[in-house]
């Protein structure tokens, strides 16, 4: 049996509450952390507003320090409390292992216009780094059963996908190199090089229709359309896929909630 410590009860209930959502539902102190990432992020795209941010300039400020200092303490007790989970067992080891997981990495670098000295940074840079505080809306799928379950889906349909992205890419390249031969000296702006005309083709192919560029030839028109009616299958597809992943991944999790419940009803042995 391992050795208890002296801190070692009160990481364990810190970790259960700092647990993403299970089937009972998001701790008290995990929707905390929600609402002040949604806070953040609301204060980030309204701080974009120069009438604003003159207006409020102090609030904003305060505001936007008392939830960074949040956001630190947060990330300091998911460090602390990273061991507690079997898969990061480890003083330092668990916590490295920790601290390198894509949701730790997003975030650390969510929290960098706090680490940034202001004193130093050009002005542009400084409104760069600010803007990083939008990427705490993304850790918000940590606390979804449901990100869990697209992610699950994408990840059983990764072969899929990357056959029809690369049947896409080829299309594409193919579609830019014949509009280049066709279209390539009548107009030597838009389609002058293999480069140039794969915005055409992109767009084309993406079903966009901008319309800033289009062939003038009867043959590159023919070509056009056809590209378009392959552009209509490249979009049904991967779409076709995904509708069946998530299908398959929400018919899953239905049933772990399913087998969860029906275990807890099991009477104790």
């Amino acid at each position: 049996m391992r050795q208890q410590t002296i801190g070692e009860p009160s990481r364990a209930r810190l970790h259960r509450a700092l647990e993403p959502a299970s089937r009972q539902g998001l701790s008290v102190l995990n929707r905390v952390i929600v609402a002040a990432i949604v806070a953040s992020v609301a204060l980030a795209v309204l701080d974009t507003e120069p009438t604003l941010a003159r207006r409020f300039a102090e609030p904003f400020w305060a505001a936007d320090l008392a939830l960074t200092i949040l956001f630190v303490l947060e990330y300091a007790a998911r460090l602390w409390t990273a061991p507690e989970a079997p898969r990061f067992s480890g003083a330092i080891a668990g916590r490295l292992r920790w601290a390198l997981t894509p949701a730790a990495l997003i975030d650390l670098l969510a929290l960098i216009p706090a680490l940034v000295f202001v004193g130093a940074t050009p002005a542009y840079m400084f409104r760069l780094v600010r803007l990083l505080r939008v990427l705490r809306l993304a850790r918000l799928g940590r606390f979804s059963r449901a990100y869990r379950e697209i992610a699950e889906a994408l990840a059983s349909r990764r072969d899929e996908l990357l056959l029809t992205l690369g049947a896409a890419l080829a299309i594409m390249l193919l579609a830019a190199t014949l509009m280049h031969l066709v279209e390539g000296e009548a107009q030597p702006e838009a389609f002058g090089s293999i480069p140039r005309a794969m915005w055409w083709s992109v767009v084309t192919l993406t079903t966009i229709g901008y319309g800033d560029v289009y062939p003038h030839t009867v043959i590159g028109k023919v070509l056009a359309g056809l590209t378009a009616i392959a552009g209509i299958g490249l979009i049904a597809a991967p779409t076709g896929i995904l509708a069946a992943a998530f299908s398959d991944a929400a018919q899953r999790g239905r049933a772990r909630l399913a087998r969860a419940d029906h275990d807890g009803d099991q009477p104790e042995a």
